[in-house]
């Protein structure tokens, strides 16, 4: 099933700001300025994060997965997991009905097309909506996870609340991000490579050099760790924890719905 919502790009403020990358940007632009960016690398993405993580996204995807423990009674929302990475390695873990919900119709696309070539036709439904205005009801998910994701929505405190409305008490909320390194030594090699091969292989093999750049800096403006478990724990969960893998290049954030 191929759901979609309409989603008006018009903040609650007018006038507010936010940023693009390193650029500051009119709120109402992000989102719109986020789906172009996707919208072009849609059908190279998948490979390039097995380039641009030399394939150990793979890891820290089986790692969240693992954390999730998927069983066929569970309900899952994965957020801004259009081409379906998420969902499929939830469904052959045992899970049960998941929604991928993305605000990118072409990534939904791919996901939908790698679905039918993987024949998992049943049990997985593709939402078009916006992870700041979920259509879904309250308290309606055994779980929700977000990879790769939430730094690139307009509001993550907004994002978040939704998430912990969604969820069924008892219900787990889950965050793959890229994050901030916490190693010296691994940082000075790790921002080199970031912001020189990155861009360098965006333009190569998705033929946007611009797309990979804008994601490096949405990185580095993203939160550390113990300011994104702040704004979880602010929009409502508990037990906050996070485990960072590859010394902090990612990590894992997880909270619970009471």
């Amino acid at each position: 099933m191929f759901w979609a919502m309409q989603n008006p790009d018009e903040p609650e403020n007018p006038g507010a700001q936010t940023h693009f990358g390193f650029k500051t940007v009119p709120a109402a632009e992000k989102a719109s300025l986020v789906r172009a960016v996707f919208d072009d690398v849609a059908p190279s993405y998948d490979l390039m994060n097995d380039l641009m993580s030399l394939g150990i996204h793979r890891l820290w995807k089986k790692a969240l997965i693992d954390k999730l423990n998927p069983s066929p009674g569970m309900t899952l929302l994965d957020l801004g997991g259009g081409t379906g990475d998420i969902a499929f390695r939830f469904k052959e873990a045992g899970g049960g009905p998941v929604v991928v919900c993305d605000i990118n119709r072409e990534m939904l696309s791919v996901g939908r097309d790698r679905a039918i070539d993987r024949a998992m036709l049943d049990g997985i439904e593709w939402v078009c909506g916006d992870a700041e205005i979920l259509p879904f009801p309250d308290r309606s998910m055994d779980a929700v996870t977000i990879a790769f994701c939430l730094r690139n929505v307009t509001n993550i405190d907004k994002a978040l609340a939704e998430a912990h409305r969604v969820l069924r008490p008892g219900g787990r909320f889950l965050c793959l991000e890229f994050s901030h390194v916490t190693l010296p030594g691994v940082s000075a090699v790790y921002d080199s490579y970031s912001f020189t091969v990155l861009p360098f292989l965006g333009k190569l093999v998705a033929g946007n050099r611009d797309a990979y750049q804008y994601l490096v800096e949405s990185i580095r403006r993203f939160p550390k760790q113990d300011e994104l478990a702040a704004k979880m724990r602010a929009a409502g969960f508990s037990q906050v924890s996070w485990r960072n893998l590859s010394a902090g290049i990612a990590a894992l954030h997880i909270g619970w719905r009471v």
